[in-house]
């Protein structure tokens, strides 16, 4: 083994996919999205794998889950996947136990390569070696190995009950101890109420359930430990500033009746025919040109705030990718937004301070944080991706956390 070898940490590839559409069309979005998704595998040959998965079964989930057991079996039976011998699979299916539902599904794969690898146990509040491949589906409620809440129904007010809370787990990989959590927040219900204000009533309902996890996370009887939380955080730009930045000569133009605003119109000022800019109404979002959310996408970071309020805890990597989502759903269509919302970056992967601690960093190991599927469809929302290499030292763990009981370590 030569000295880059010997430095260098497994192989981590950390997926966020919210992944709903796909179950409204298997038949034609399933083998695109699993293509597109093993390629990536097969490209960065990470030696771990967490996938974070949102809306398992999809919106119609009282008749799509029967397609989960679909994505499952292509999915471990793929040869792209043999290599991974050892996986834990958390699937909560059970919609008919509303009051814990959140439709999350979490998929963890370990590679041959890897001698060491350990999932806590949160009931026994120890580590368990890793062998085979386990699938818990269904009612999850009792398995120890993760930890999960629905997040309370007046977290959402004026809406039914939702699927969104999020779902822990915790691993030992090469003696690196750190937290993996699928998270699923609330989403924007219409434009209107959305573009009258910053912070926006949505954005509120999303910061008070964050605010939610990271203190469960941070006050419960368990070590801490870094954490990465991933999944689809619906985080939306300040709709407000956006449209006066796209519709700064534009006039706009308030349609409704009996005193309820139904659409806006924006009409730039000055043109021959009042030429439409930009039309809004509850799930209207239609922008005369796509481009400067596809191609000319940079212009937008200005207004993506949400994750700014988090910023004393939770740390990004730089985003170099157009706004992950909402994107067509018509197989067809690899890089048209819906005309349905002002497009934003709601898939992410943050992580604490002490968990980009564990990122090796050097010209051999620059972690990569991008989109999958850029030019093909994979539903409305594109999934995202974190690789990078675990710190191979770790000396950085055990200043952090008590060694666990676990295996020899890696060689």
């Amino acid at each position: 083994m030569g000295d880059a070898e010997r430095n260098m940490g497994p192989g981590m590839l950390l997926v966020s996919a919210n992944v709903g559409s796909i179950f409204e069309d298997p038949d034609n979005m399933l083998p695109v999205w699993l293509k597109e998704f093993l390629s990536t595998i097969n490209r960065v040959r990470p030696q771990f794998i967490a996938m974070h998965c949102q809306e398992i079964g999809g919106k119609n989930y009282e008749t799509s889950m029967q397609h989960v057991d679909v994505f499952l079996e292509r999915l471990l039976s793929s040869e792209e996947m043999q290599g991974y011998d050892r996986a834990r699979i958390f699937l909560d299916e059970d919609f008919k136990t509303v009051e814990s539902f959140t439709a999350l599904g979490s998929f963890y794969f370990v590679h041959e390569s890897i001698r060491n690898a350990s999932i806590y146990d949160w009931q026994a509040r120890k580590f368990r070696s890793l062998s085979g491949r386990e699938v818990y589906k269904g009612n999850i409620n009792s398995i120890p190995f993760k930890h999960k809440e629905k997040f309370p129904q007046d977290f959402f007010p004026n809406f039914r009950w939702s699927r969104k809370g999020f779902l822990r787990t915790r691993w030992s990989i090469c003696d690196s101890i750190f937290d993996l959590v699928n998270i699923h927040l609330f989403h924007d219900a219409s434009n209107l109420i959305a573009v009258e204000t910053w912070p926006s009533a949505y954005s509120n309902y999303r910061h008070r359930a964050l605010e939610h996890t990271l203190k469960r996370i941070s006050e419960d009887k368990h070590e801490k430990v870094p954490h990465f939380i991933f999944g689809d955080f619906n985080f939306r730009l300040d709709t407000q500033s956006v449209v006066k930045s796209l519709c700064a000569t534009a006039k706009e133009e308030r349609i409704g009746n009996d005193g309820q605003i139904k659409r806006l119109v924006y009409k730039e000022e000055g043109s021959e025919n009042g030429k439409v800019v930009l039309t809004l109404e509850k799930k209207v979002f239609d922008h005369f040109n796509q481009e400067v959310f596809i191609n000319d996408f940079k212009w937008l970071h200005q207004f993506d705030k949400e994750t700014k309020r988090f910023a004393d805890r939770l740390q990004e990597l730089d985003i170099t990718f157009p706004p992950s989502y909402p994107f067509s759903e018509d197989v067809r269509e690899g890089r048209q937004y819906m005309k349905t919302r002002c497009p934003a970056w709601c898939d992410r992967i943050l992580l604490s301070q002490s968990a980009r601690d564990l990122i090796q960093r050097g010209d051999e190991y620059s972690p990569v944080y991008h989109v999958m599927g850029s030019n093909v469809c994979m539903g409305d929302h594109k999934p995202i991706y974190l690789y990078f290499r675990l710190v191979p030292d770790t000396d950085i763990f055990r200043a952090l956390v008590p060694t666990p009981t676990v295996s020899p370590p890696c060689p």
